[in-house]
Parts: C-alpha cells; sequence; structure tokens
C-alpha cells in the first residue's frame, strides 16, 4: 500500500551552475517524507513529491539556509477567470471568410499531377513549436516559473545585475579590500587587522553557506574550499591574500550568474510575446480577460494590430498574420476561416474571430520555452563526465592538499609556515569552478544563441552528436523545396504571355487551391491587375471555367483541355518536355481555342544550393529521398546536384537511413511529413523542419524553427563550435591548474597567482562560453 504523495513546486533565487542544484537536491532529500526532488537550474524551480503531512515551510527554510531564497509557487489561476472590462464588439456578424465566393472544389485532380506530391501534405500546418513534443508540452511552466531565473540570491532578468543582492555583497567586499589596501599603506600596523575585516565582509556569507551544505550531506563543496583556504590563509599572516581570495571568488560568482541571465534572456523575451490579455466573446458580447484563463473552444477576437493571445483556428474573417516572431517567416501569411493561427504571432489587417485550440501552457510559445528549458537540463556526455569527475576530484584536492601541508614539515623538518602557504595554495588552484562550468556554460549558452535563429536542440546530448554527423538525408517536398507550387513557365499561344496570366489569374479569384495561389501569386508579383470574372465556378475534377471580358475561358489539364480541343503535337511535345521537368501543367482555353499553358511546380527553396555546398564544406555527404515520382525527383535532384531516390514508402527511408548507419556513416534525416517520422527516429539525429506535421516535430531530435534548409548545416556549425568551446574551457581549467600545481610545490609561485588560476580560469571559462551568445551562423540573420 502506498500513500497518496502531494506535488509542489518552488521558486528557487540564486542558483548559477549543477553544484547549486546537487546541493538543494541532497538537503531536500533528507526531509522525512520527501519522496522524489526535480531541481532545474533553467527554469530556477523545484518540484517536491511529497506526504502530505510534510511541512511544505520547513521545505522552503532548508533550502534558503542553504543560500537561496525560496517560497513554494501558488497554483496556476483558475481557468475562466472571471472577466473584467467589457469591450464594445463592432465585428460580431461580420464574416470577412468569403463564404459566398468559394472555389475550393476548383479541383486540378486530373491535370498531370503525378509529378507533385501535394496530395495530404498540408504545408501550411504548425509551425516547429506547435508540437515539440508531447514531453514538454506536459512541462511547460506556468508564467511566473519564468520569473525569478537566475543571478546568485536574485535575478538578473527582473533589473540591472549591479542591483542584485549578491552584486551589492561582491561591490561592499571590494570596497572593504580597497579600504584595507589604503589603510594598510598609512597604518602598516593596522593592515593585517584591516584585511581581516575586509575578507570576514565576503567570507561570513560563504561560509554559512559552507555550513549549510556540510550539515545537509554536500561537504566537499566550493563553499568550503574557499572558506579553508581563506581562514589558513590568516592564520599564516597571509590576511591580504586571504581578502582577495574571498573577492574573486565573490566576482566568478557574479561572472556565473551574469552568464546564465544572459543565455536565458531571450527564451524569457519568447514569453513576453504572448499578450497578458485577451478579448473573449461571452453571449454575443467582448469582454477582456487573463490570456492564462482561456480555455480550449473559447472565440477570441483579436484586432487588427493585436497580438494573438492563443493558439487557435480562425472562425471568421480574414487578415494577414506576421508570423516572425514564431516561425521566422518575413513575408506575412494570409489566413483565413479554418486556417490555425498561433500565439504571439501579429494580426496585421481585418479582425479576427478565432476558436481556442491550446491552453496557456500549450500553446505555440510555451512549447518553444518547454523544449530549450528541458534541453538545458537535459546534459551532454560530456558534461556528465565533467560531473562524474567533479564528485571525486574535489575531495581529492583537499586531501592532497592536506598532504602537501602536514608531509614535508612533519616527515622531512621542513617550515610549517611554508608547507601550510603552498597547501593551502593547492587548495585554491585545486577549486573546480572553472572546470564543472566549462560544459554546462558552453552548451546553455549554445542552446540559447540557438533558439534565438530558431535552431531548437533537445539537449545536450544532441547538440554534442550533431558535429558527428557526416551523412545528411533529406526529404524533398516541404523541406528542399518550399512545400507548395510556383508558376516556372507561361507560354503564350494565341494570347500574350502576359494576356494568358491575366486570365488565368481571373479565374483563380476566390480560390484556395494551391495551383491557383501559384497563379494569383504570380499575377501580383507581375503587377497584373485582376479583372472581374463572371459566370466563374468549377468543373468537377476538371478544371474551372469563367467569363471574363466577353472571353469563355477554360483553365485545366492538358487532359481536360484535350476533350474541348485538339492539342497538337507541337504544344504535347511542350507539355511532355515540361512534365519532365518535375512541372504540372495547366492549359487555358479561351472561346475554344488554345490561350496560353502555365507550368508549375513546387520549386527548391532559395537558399538550398547555398546549404547544400556548405554541407558538403562541413564533410557532409547529401541523399534526397522522397515519395514523389521518380520523374519528378531527378528533375530537383539535378537542379540542385544531389543524389535523389523517389518513390519511397515511410518503410524505404527509415530502411535507407539504417543501411547508410550500418555502413559506418551517422546520420542526420531532414524533414516535415508524417511519412519522415519513422526516418527521423531511426537517425543518429532527426531534424523536422518548420511548418512541419506534429508527428514530425515529435519523432524529432531537433528542429529547424525558420523552415531554411542553410540552417541544417548552422546546427552542425553551432555544434562544432561549442564542442571546441567546450574543449578549449577544458583546457584553460585544468591547464592553468597543472602549471600553477607545479609551480607552487616548487615554490616558484604562491597564493597570489593560485588566486588567479582559480577564479582567473573560472573568469576566462564564463567569458569564452558567453562568445557563443554571439553566434551568428552561415546565410545571414536570426
Amino acid at each position: 500500500m502506498t500513500d497518496t504523495l502531494d506535488t509542489t513546486r518552488f521558486r528557487v533565487e540564486g542558483m548559477d551552475c549543477a553544484a547549486c542544484a546537487t546541493k538543494i537536491d541532497t538537503a531536500v532529500r533528507r526531509i522525512g517524507g520527501v519522496q522524489d526532488v526535480s531541481v532545474s537550474v533553467v527554469r530556477g524551480t523545484m518540484t517536491v513529491q511529497h506526504a502530505a503531512t510534510v511541512d511544505l515551510e520547513a521545505i522552503s527554510q532548508k533550502v534558503t539556509s542553504l543560500g537561496y531564497r525560496t517560497a513554494a509557487l501558488p497554483p496556476k489561476p483558475a481557468v475562466g477567470a472571471p472577466a473584467s472590462t467589457e469591450v464594445e464588439d463592432n465585428h460580431s456578424g461580420h464574416d470577412h471568410s468569403h463564404a459566398g465566393h468559394d472555389h475550393s472544389d476548383h479541383d486540378h485532380a486530373e491535370h498531370d499531377h503525378g509529378d507533385n506530391d501535394h496530395a495530404g501534405h498540408d504545408h501550411g500546418a504548425k509551425p516547429v513549436s506547435a508540437a515539440i513534443s508531447s514531453a514538454s508540452a506536459k512541462s511547460a511552466p506556468p508564467a511566473d516559473a519564468l520569473e525569478g531565473m537566475h543571478g546568485h540570491d536574485n535575478s538578473f532578468d527582473e533589473g540591472p545585475w549591479w542591483r542584485t543582492r549578491k552584486a551589492r555583497m561582491t561591490i561592499t567586499t571590494a570596497a572593504a579590500v580597497a579600504v584595507a589596501f589604503i589603510a594598510g599603506r598609512l597604518i602598516p600596523d593596522f593592515a593585517q587587522w584591516a584585511f581581516v575585516a575586509a575578507m570576514l565582509v565576503g567570507l561570513v556569507p560563504i561560509a554559512r553557506r559552507a555550513y549549510a551544505g556540510a550539515v545537509n550531506g554536500s561537504p566537499f563543496s566550493i563553499e568550503t574550499l574557499m572558506t579553508v583556504a581563506a581562514v589558513g590563509a590568516v592564520f599564516i599572516n597571509a590576511a591580504e591574500e586571504a581578502s582577495v581570495v574571498v573577492l574573486f571568488f565573490l566576482v566568478g560568482e557574479l561572472l556565473e550568474g551574469v552568464a546564465t541571465g544572459r543565455a536565458r534572456a531571450s527564451i524569457r523575451a519568447l514569453a513576453d510575446l504572448v499578450p497578458k490579455v485577451a478579448l473573449r466573446e461571452v453571449a454575443g458580447k467582448t469582454a477582456e480577460v487573463p490570456a492564462e484563463s482561456l480555455v480550449i473552444g473559447d472565440i477570441i477576437l483579436i484586432r487588427p494590430g493585436d497580438r494573438v493571445p492563443a493558439d487557435g483556428v480562425i472562425v471568421s474573417g480574414e487578415s494577414a498574420l506576421d508570423e516572425a516572431p514564431v516561425t521566422g517567416e518575413s513575408v506575412p501569411k494570409t489566413k483565413k476561416a479554418d486556417d490555425p493561427v498561433f500565439a504571439g504571432t501579429i494580426n496585421q489587417e481585418g479582425a479576427l474571430r478565432v476558436r481556442v485550440s491550446a491552453a496557456a501552457a500549450d500553446n505555440t510559445i510555451s512549447r518553444i520555452i518547454a523544449l530549450v528549458e528541458e534541453a538545458q537540463e537535459s546534459k551532454a556526455p560530456t558534461e556528465r563526465f565533467i560531473d562524474q569527475f567533479s564528485k571525486y576530484y574535489t575531495p581529492a584536492v583537499m586531501v592532497v592538499s592536506a598532504l602537501i601541508a602536514v608531509i614535508p614539515p612533519l616527515f622531512f623538518g621542513q617550515s610549517w609556515n611554508e608547507w601550510i602557504y603552498k597547501g593551502l595554495a593547492v587548495l585554491l588552484i585545486g577549486c573546480p569552478c572553472a572546470l564543472v562550468i566549462s560544459t554546462p556554460a558552453a552548451i546553455a549558452a549554445a542552446l540559447s544563441a540557438g533558439a534565438r535563429r530558431g535552431l531548437l536542440m533537445k539537449g545536450g546530448a544532441v547538440l554534442e552528436q550533431l558535429g558527428k554527423i557526416n551523412m545528411v538525408a533529406l526529404d524533398k517536398t516541404g523541406t528542399l523545396t518550399l512545400g507548395k507550387p510556383q508558376v516556372t513557365d507561361v507560354i503564350g499561344v494565341s494570347k500574350t504571355e502576359r494576356e494568358t496570366m491575366e486570365l488565368a489569374a481571373a479565374l483563380e479569384v476566390g480560390s484556395s487551391h494551391p495551383l491557383a495561389s501559384a497563379i494569383l501569386a504570380k499575377a501580383k508579383s507581375d503587377g497584373i491587375e485582376l479583372a472581374q470574372a463572371s459566370k466563374a465556378g468549377a468543373v468537377g475534377g476538371k478544371g474551372v471555367v469563367g467569363t471574363v471580358n466577353g472571353i469563355e475561358l477554360f483553365l485545366g489539364s492538358p487532359k481536360s483541355a484535350a476533350e474541348k480541343v485538339a492539342l497538337g503535337g507541337d504544344i504535347d511535345t511542350r507539355i511532355i518536355a515540361l512534365n519532365d521537368e518535375g512541372k504540372t501543367v495547366s492549359v487555358l482555353l479561351a472561346n475554344g481555342a488554345i490561350a496560353g499553358i502555365i507550368a508549375m511546380r513546387d520549386e527548391p527553396r532559395p537558399d538550398a544550393v547555398e546549404a547544400l555546398k556548405a554541407l558538403r564544406a562541413l564533410g557532409a555527404d547529401i541523399v534526397m529521398l522522397t515519395g514523389d515520382n521518380k520523374r519528378t525527383a531527378a528533375a530537383i535532384g539535378k537542379a540542385l546536384g544531389i543524389e535523389p531516390r523517389g518513390e519511397l514508402l515511410p518503410g524505404d527511408k527509415q530502411r535507407i537511413v539504417g543501411e547508410l548507419k550500418a555502413s559506418g556513416k551517422i546520420v542526420a534525416k531532414v524533414g516535415d511529413g508524417i511519412n519522415d517520422a519513422p526516418a527521423l527516429a531511426a537517425a543518429n539525429i532527426g531534424i523536422a523542419m518548420g511548418g512541419g506535421t506534429d508527428v514530425a516535430l515529435e519523432t524529432a531530435d531537433a528542429a529547424v524553427l525558420h523552415g531554411r534548409v542553410i540552417d541544417v548545416a548552422n546546427m552542425i556549425l553551432l555544434s562544432r563550435s561549442t564542442m571546441s568551446n567546450i574543449t578549449q574551457n577544458i583546457t584553460i581549467s585544468l591547464g592553468l591548474k597543472a602549471f600553477f600545481l607545479v609551480t607552487t610545490v616548487i615554490g616558484v609561485t604562491g597564493l597570489w597567482p593560485a588566486i588567479l588560476a582559480d577564479t582567473g580560469a573560472t573568469v576566462l571559462v564564463t567569458a569564452n562560453a558567453m562568445r557563443l551568445l554571439g553566434w551568428k551562423g552561415l546565410g545571414g540573420k536570426a
């Protein structure tokens, strides 16, 4: 029989590294009735599973005693909070959805569509963040969990870093040390006591944390090393060095907090994209309510200029939405009834009525935040190794320091003062601050830099593995290509090319068919003013008809056009040639004569050629895997200069990925559709493209939010930059320690260089890791 357990979440301010989390975890687990503890440095929270009888205040006090401000988080506000302000609704019944002008039946199904694999492929689906993973959705934090994340003793996100308690302590200690230096010069006999007093200003809180850690199961903490070294230095009349040791330690901790705070600034900015209030419709009236109170099924009004407060589906209205904050897409997307909209995007033109499809904790922005937070909590193999190494390293350093201080005087008659001094120097040199932070600082910075540029990776292990990729298998539709057809050729027959486009576009006004959209987009780019078609309508399975300026028109597939008029050998030859290039052909008839031919194809993304060159430059081989027919696959493959494999079922793609892995390749599979999911799961790293389906995104290890092929190369480049940074950090940390360890033992250097070896290494490692926050990548802009 098991007792029912309660789960309580606490805000914990002051954590800035894994060592902090370990101390808290160890201490709280020792409290009777506590079953499980999960500490998130990234979120600044602790989740405790405990018996109902456990005193929550006791848990808070335990963590506070370790030097971290703690408080239980209140439960989320009740869903469906009452409306606060009524707003006049001028949009009721105002439906912009063109319901009376629906050409959606316009069907080019009989066009030679075997070349075009858009069937059942909704490339306007959700952006990458809409379904990152079911796990991240469940763990998406409430809004307040994003506050107070970092900085020792206070959050650097809640104001300038110099106003935090930790910063004030560091500045006060620095001032005390400066006063001690001046006092020592003015009154030399008072110098020793002046430096002792200055040291105590900073050491007292450090010693308290060391004691609290020791009595709560963490005796070998960094604070313990600092306390022993500083107090020991005073006893051998090195109070000046002791005060500087404490000051530099505080500076190092402050820099760690600043670094982690900066690494999270971009993630907090994402949370700020979602408005705090929404206009909810209730019984025909619109009222202003908290956005977090919205529930699935609510109808909300989004006015021009408003940010969308929740994921949803348009009920009525039509407008252009700026999705750049979420997808990175620079061109606003036109949305109408039944199209999805995403939290954080901006409504630019008309009023929209939207049915909410996801609660606040599950919306687009929340899932991106949850993914990045979970990624930063998921440790890379290198980081796990460093953590394990540090558990044994710290006590070993204390033992070695003690032996250096004791053995020469005890057994070889050496000076006690000299060897205690050397032992304390070794203790400082051995402090693992720089080593412990070397990997997580770099990974946190890299994940944050990547997220700002639309590169999402599910953890340090994925980030580390990406750099080893030497084979990239890419899907065609929606990955290498835009996922929607574009007009590539306009051939005038009895009409000119421009006349052909003018007449075809007039027929397509109001249609949402992908091929119609391509024709309308081409007409717009050519500056064509759309004429009004009369008697317009769809001919089921054949095409569309209408009359423009007295001209009777028909636009449909070559097969359908041939039923009305003989095409002739020359036109047939041209159509076959266009089909061989993977293009879909539509024929326009005007008053029973062939007016012209329009060819369309799902074209490669603008950056596809550059991206493939970049991948090859990084040492990766490339193959295209597609379910499309071999003719279209070959045409796209030729245009891009890559090996095409066509007419593949999902199982075929999975098999090919398996064969590539068996041949010794480290394989990345890039795709966006349901048929890509098995291969994404089978690959060493699965990468989902922005705009992909939920299944692809849940299966993938990483996601490209902006939908740019170049970002696949950027992921590999970011991984390699990060691993290079980590190698530099470990080299700096261990290299400085090894050098000064030898020089200290042989008597060349003393406590001052030891201080530089410790805090100097920490500062260098932190600064080096922070360089990754400025990482730009290939192809340009964030």
